[in-house]
């Protein structure tokens, strides 16, 4: 990495979610960097470091690698840089690991957030990196967490908030609604028997995040459109499919989107997974569903398609 003669302000941590307070952080070290002369730096990991310090702990992703770099490249950010978390980083003693990030990207400055912890055992907490800072020549800066509702922003809350299906606070809290980028396959082609084509999407790395099974009003945006949809997640009991789907009528227009990548952020939920007695009897409900899925969409503030 190029840097100025000026060095850099640094900021590291896994990020998963990229929530308010992660851009709490990333808003101020791009903000001292320009005022310095220097360039802003995070520093995170791949594969979020308690996959290999103790999987059983590991926590489900709100962002997969690919999702957090494209919210980062929107940031101020001058530099990302995901760093392989390894068993031998994981055994890195907290003033092993600065040293590395003084000697690779000539930290000046460090912001991090209050709860941040990194090193053997997350042994390098606010204290230890000042008295480092006092001994190696960096500033150590300390970010308050941003609160709402009396709550600081965390990934865990909004982990707890997207697996209770709370997508309200899963937005409030991460700045955005929730959302996945996934490729559409080819489906089985039931949607279309009942009157409403569908895109399906294949099924995301394991390690993703999803809300309860439902059926929800989402926004879906590919390269070179947008549109409001009805998504179904979850098994299709009604056709006997115990499988996990996810399927989504896209209101009002159909584009050919096979093998096309796109983004869908969950908007409202507007119903539970149920079995119906035949074709028809889901057809009067996905009557039902699609003008929910409109109402949900018009009073969140978004078109249905452009």
């Amino acid at each position: 990495m190029s840097h100025t003669d000026n060095g850099t302000v640094a900021t590291v941590g896994s990020f998963d979610g990229v929530h308010l307070g992660h851009h709490r952080v990333l808003e101020e070290i791009a903000v001292r960097a320009r005022r310095a002369g220097r360039q802003s730096v995070l520093v995170t990991f791949e594969p979020h470091p308690l996959e290999i310090v103790n999987p059983r702990a590991a926590p489900p992703l709100l962002t997969l690698p690919e999702e957090r770099r494209e919210i980062l490249a929107q940031s101020a950010l001058n530099v990302a840089v995901f760093l392989r978390f390894t068993e031998a980083l994981a055994h890195f003693a907290p003033d092993r690991f600065v040293r590395w990030l003084l000697d690779r990207f000539a930290v000046k400055e460090l912001v991090i957030g209050e709860d941040h912890g990194f090193g053997r055992g997350r042994s390098g907490d606010v204290s230890v990196l000042r008295r480092l800072g006092t001994e190696l020549g960096f500033d150590v800066d300390v970010v308050p967490p941003v609160t709402l509702d009396g709550r600081a922003v965390s990934s865990s809350l909004i982990r707890r908030a997207v697996a209770g299906g709370d997508l309200d606070t899963a937005r409030r809290f991460l700045g955005r609604p929730y959302s996945l980028t996934a490729p559409v396959v080819l489906g089985a082609g039931r949607g279309r028997s009942v009157g409403y084509r569908t895109i399906n999407l294949r099924p995301p790395d394991r390690r993703k995040l999803l809300p309860p099974d439902g059926v929800y009003a989402v926004r879906v945006e590919w390269r070179d459109g947008a549109a409001g949809g009805m998504m179904h997640l979850g098994p299709r009991p009604t056709f006997g499919d115990p499988e996990r789907s996810l399927e989504i009528h896209l209101l009002d227009v159909e584009p050919d989107l096979y093998d096309t990548l796109v983004k869908v952020a969950w908007v409202a939920r507007l119903r539970d997974v149920m079995h119906f007695p035949s074709p028809d009897a889901l057809k009067r409900q996905l009557d039902k569903d699609f003008r929910a899925a409109r109402s949900a969409l018009t009073a969140f503030g978004t078109s249905t398609s452009h």
